[in-house]
């Protein structure tokens, strides 16, 4: 999940294996997969610094969500299962693992040898302290174990782990490849909680060395990893970097060696540039307008609708993104199972139709609203002024709201304070279900993502389709769950992104994945 891996992440959630949008193709010097690949043999040490226009600020793996932690969370720490650049699940701390016919019972093999970065072996009694902890948090955690677990426990030769399930939970796999079930020491290697997640113990490629909380973080290679010979670089450094304009002209200079935030419209001038590089790769985030439904205007369904049809989301799509987006018609993406992208429920845009609709509201002679932004982001801002362009036409006053990202979570995720706003949707893990829950159950953390919106029988079928065996059943469920979505418009999708990535020529074996994050334990660089 801004989301929010989430934007909350411009990028929360954030964050499906079945169906796999093609990776966009870009020409000139550009990479078409995810995985910025190099013929040469990889040269070990050196350091790779990496601009973000967000400051890491906890490494607690179970209490965050939003991806300026997220993406540095999944660097020290490491889940039983994981997943590839394509989305599959694959097995990570866990060699293999077997589910009983029913579905009730889970048992994962941990892999041989494994060590924490200090050194100590991972054992299973590390991993059922880790998950239960998850678990005992409930809906403290942003990212909650859902499933409906009775018991975490350890085989007797402590190699093991065996989940047991009241019922059947079909996104259980999905949802323990997230980085929010990374494995630590037991009892936090006799430290506590605060002073640990300070100086994080655990299994990843990394080790947090320096870290200014408004500022960088600097990690150094974790000499215990358990994949033979990597991290191949020395030092991977977070460098915080004000906005994505600077983080081009940076990127470009060669002070930085990458950048984890590429401006659409400079996609081509990099590609073009022999000295920089741009991978690609499918994308679980979606571009969305987020109305409060606590608003007094925007409680209207009339309201929203109206808004939904008064935005060319084509004309927004292509001016924002240059061709690297792809126009919104569902919630769920298309690179997730039982996107319903095809399904023809979004409402089309129609100025006399959107007319028609805001008639039928409590409202007919229009009203002034503010649209929250985070600031520094130029396509964010762009939407903006479109979105806002757009209203006029139905005689609604937008105040573009920029905020820095700090305050923009304390106003809209603390506080609830705002009217609508333009934010991303990311899926943390490839399973229709987190999506759809952190955007419309009401129970959760997110409150259907700060938009309050609540419907009986989404919730129903939200239930439904975590007890559903993957086929036809459970595609009608989440079809069912995005076409109620599209009407009542509790937020109106824009756009499916890229995940785009740039870097120096001299960066090579990137490897990006469709949560947003990139896999630096296979990347080097030129000495």
């Amino acid at each position: 999940m801004q989301s929010p891996l989430i934007p909350l992440r411009r990028r929360a959630l954030k964050i499906g294996v079945a169906v796999i949008a093609a990776a966009l193709v870009l020409t000139g010097c550009a990479t078409d997969a995810s995985t910025s690949s190099s013929a040469e043999s990889p040269q070990a040490g050196g350091t790779i610094t990496i601009g973000r226009t967000a400051s890491v600020t906890s490494f607690d793996v179970n209490k965050e969500i939003t991806a300026n932690n997220a993406f540095a969370i999944d660097k020290v720490f490491e889940s039983l299962v994981s997943f590839d650049s394509d989305g599959k699940i694959i097995p990570w701390l866990a060699s293999d693992y077997t589910v009983s016919d029913d579905g009730l019972t889970y048992v994962f093999t941990l892999r041989d040898g494994v060590k924490f970065s200090d050194g100590t072996a991972l054992t299973a009694k590390d991993v059922v302290f880790s998950l239960e902890r998850h678990l005992k948090l409930g809906a403290d955690a942003p990212l909650p174990l859902d499933a409906p677990i009775t018991s975490i426990t350890a085989g007797s030769d402590d190699t093991s782990v065996t989940i047991l399930l009241k019922s059947a939970y079909t996104p259980l796999l999905a949802e323990l490849a997230s980085f929010s079930n990374g494995i630590y020491p037991a009892d936090f290697g006799g430290k506590s909680e605060e002073a640990f997640f300070k100086s994080p113990v655990a299994t990843g490629p990394f080790v947090v060395s320096e870290w200014d909380t408004n500022g960088d973080l600097t990690f150094v290679k974790n000499t215990n990893y358990w994949q033979p010979g990597k991290p191949y670089i020395d030092k991977l450094v977070y460098k915080l970097v004000a906005d994505d304009t600077q983080l081009l002209q940076q990127v470009q200079a060669g002070q930085l060696d990458a950048i984890d935030e590429v401006p659409y419209s400079n996609v081509t001038e990099l590609q073009n540039n022999a000295s920089t590089t741009v991978v690609t790769n499918k994308s679980w985030e979606i571009e969305q307008v987020f109305f409060n439904t606590k608003n007094k205007y925007f409680s209207d369904e009339h309201v929203r609708r109206a808004i939904a049809q008064a935005i060319d989301r084509a004309g927004l799509t292509q001016a924002v993104t240059f061709g690297t987006g792809t126009v919104a018609n569902s919630l769920i993406p298309p690179t997730i199972s039982y996107s319903a992208t095809d399904q023809g429920y979004a409402l089309d845009y129609d100025v006399t139709a959107a007319k028609a609709e805001l008639a039928q509201s409590a409202y007919p002679d229009g009203f002034a609203v503010s649209l929250a932004i985070k600031a520094g982001n130029s396509a964010v801002a762009q939407e903006a002024q479109i979105v806002q362009e757009a209203l006029k036409q139905i005689d609604i006053t937008v105040t573009i709201d920029s905020l820095e990202v700090a305050t923009f979570q304390e106003q809209v995720y603390g506080n609830l304070d705002y009217d609508f706003m333009i934010n991303s949707g990311q899926s943390d893990y490839p399973d229709p279900d987190e999506l759809v829950s952190f955007q419309a159950d009401p129970e959760g953390w997110s409150q259907s993502y700060w938009t309050s919106y609540t419907n009986p029988e989404v919730t129903t079928l939200i239930q439904q389709g975590r007890v559903t065996a993957s086929g036809d059943e459970r595609q009608s469920i989440y079809f069912d769950i995005q076409k109620i979505l599209a009407s009542e418009v509790p937020y109106i999708p824009l756009y499916f992104t890229s995940t785009i990535k740039a870097s120096t020529s001299k960066v090579h074996d990137l490897t990006l994945l469709p949560n947003g994050s990139i896999r630096f334990q296979d990347a080097w660089i030129e000495q």
